[in-house]
This record gives structure tokens, C-alpha cells and sequence, in this order.
């Protein structure tokens, strides 16, 4: 598993708590809105068949690098285009969609897998786009790993496999626990994010030696927090930035 692989998307938002649903489908400036489309036509370019539904999992190798920024705008230019698309928090241990969304936590994920709801509940819509559904993390559980192992995990996305056509995990960093590398047999690929001048050049090689352990298949690499006025992606981005559009920052 190569450490080159091809860079999906250079643009998103850096964190800021007290508007995070700016950062989300057309709250986007223009340059964000291509860059998120262009990682959903990469990723569309990475299986043959359209017609299968793809279980999609986006992770970090450390916190904080724009992973859940990333799983919803993914999410958000999949249903743009007409997929029927299931945003999933299986962040267990510190979720993120449920505020980028404006959403209680619970019931979620948490709660159908430990088998205290019965899923009617679970899966809910957004005003977002019509063709958005979400499941947020649920309550906080002591044994988020045992949970997201177990056979009802595999069963449901099993099942909501046959209703989506599009479904996006949004998962925990691979350096803090093992959970997604223990979700990673039930994807169809792995999307890794990093952050520029932020991410640990140590943490992200042991990421990738993990998920080269696993046989993981890494379907490449989303790059956040770009410098838009720096070298190349001052090219691409400079008159944007100058025409208003320009903007830094990402959630997690």
C-alpha cells in the first residue's frame, strides 16, 4: 500500500463549534463545492459496478483532522447527484454528525446495536437534501468495540444495504482505537483524511501499516486545511480566495 496515493480534495473548513452546519453542502463556498464533487467522482471511479450499493468508511490517523467534515459533504454531493445516500455515525466515542447536522445524539447506532431500540426510530431524515438520511451515534456506551464488531452490525448494514445506494461511516481515528480497522471487513474502501500542518507524520505511517495489515482497501487520501495561497493551490483556488470565497478551516 502505496503512501502516494492520489489526493482526492484539498479544501474544507477548520473547526468552529458554534456554526458547523456552515460547512456543509450549499452553506460551501464555490471552490469547497467542486472540491467535495471531484472526491465524489473518485470515488465513483473506484468500482466498476453502480449498481451495488458501496459501504464507504471515512477515518484519520489522529483527531481533529476533518474526518466527520468530510463524511458529511461526501454524503451531502452523493445525494446532490441523485444516490440515495445513509450518513452513519460510528463514532461512538466522540461523535461529531449529530452537531454538524443540528440533531439529538440518541437514539442512534449505539442504541440499535445494543438492542435497546428496535431501529424505527434509528434512521432519520434532513432538511439538507431529501435524499440525506442519518443515523447519529446514539448514546455513549462503555463498549463501543464490542458493539461494532458484533454480528447485529454486520446484519444491518446488511440490510441497509438493500435500501441505499450510497453508505458513508464516518469512524473513529485509526492511532486512538481499533474500531475502524474492526468495521474495515464490512467496506467496500477506506478513505483517509489529513489535515495540512497538522497531521503527524509518525501517527499516519502507523495508520497505513495498520490497514496494510488488514488488507485494507485504502481508496486514497483527502488532504484539509490547504494553504490556497500557497504554490499549486494558490493557482487553483488564488481568485476565489480574492473574489470572496476563501475560506481555511474544518471540523471533526
Amino acid at each position: 500500500m502505496a503512501m502516494n496515493l492520489k489526493k482526492y480534495t484539498s479544501v474544507a473548513p477548520k473547526d468552529d463549534d458554534s456554526s458547523r452546519a456552515k460547512f456543509v453542502g450549499e452553506n460551501l463556498n464555490f471552490a469547497a463545492k467542486e472540491a467535495y464533487k471531484r472526491l465524489r467522482t473518485n470515488v465513483m471511479f473506484s468500482f466498476a459496478d453502480e449498481k451495488e450499493c458501496r459501504i464507504i468508511g471515512i477515518t484519520s490517523s489522529i483527531r481533529g483532522e476533518g474526518k466527520s467534515t468530510t463524511s458529511s459533504n461526501l454524503a451531502y454531493s452523493f445525494a446532490e447527484m441523485g444516490k440515495k445516500v445513509l450518513l452513519i455515525d460510528a463514532d461512538m466515542r466522540l461523535s461529531q454528525i449529530h452537531k454538524i447536522f443540528e440533531m439529538s445524539q440518541s437514539p442512534g447506532l449505539s442504541n440499535l446495536l445494543a438492542g435497546v431500540s428496535n431501529g424505527s426510530n434509528i434512521v432519520r431524515g434532513t432538511e439538507y437534501h431529501k435524499n440525506l438520511s442519518i443515523i447519529s451515534a446514539g448514546d455513549t456506551v462503555p463498549n463501543p468495540t464490542e458493539l461494532l464488531s458484533s454480528r447485529r452490525m454486520s446484519a444491518t448494514l446488511e440490510l441497509l444495504s438493500s435500501k441505499y445506494d450510497i453508505i458513508i461511516l464516518d469512524l473513529p481515528p485509526i492511532d486512538a482505537v481499533s474500531d475502524a480497522l474492526i468495521v474495515s471487513g464490512l467496506l467496500h474502501g477506506m478513505i483517509v483524511v489529513t489535515r495540512q500542518n497538522y497531521v503527524d507524520k509518525r501517527a499516519l505511517k502507523s495508520a497505513m501499516n495498520q490497514l496494510k495489515f488488514h488488507n485494507v482497501n485504502v481508496l486514497g487520501f483527502v488532504v484539509n486545511c490547504v494553504d490556497v495561497n500557497d504554490g499549486y493551490y494558490k493557482k487553483r483556488y488564488g481568485s476565489y480566495a480574492r473574489g470572496g470565497y476563501y475560506y481555511g478551516k474544518s471540523t471533526d
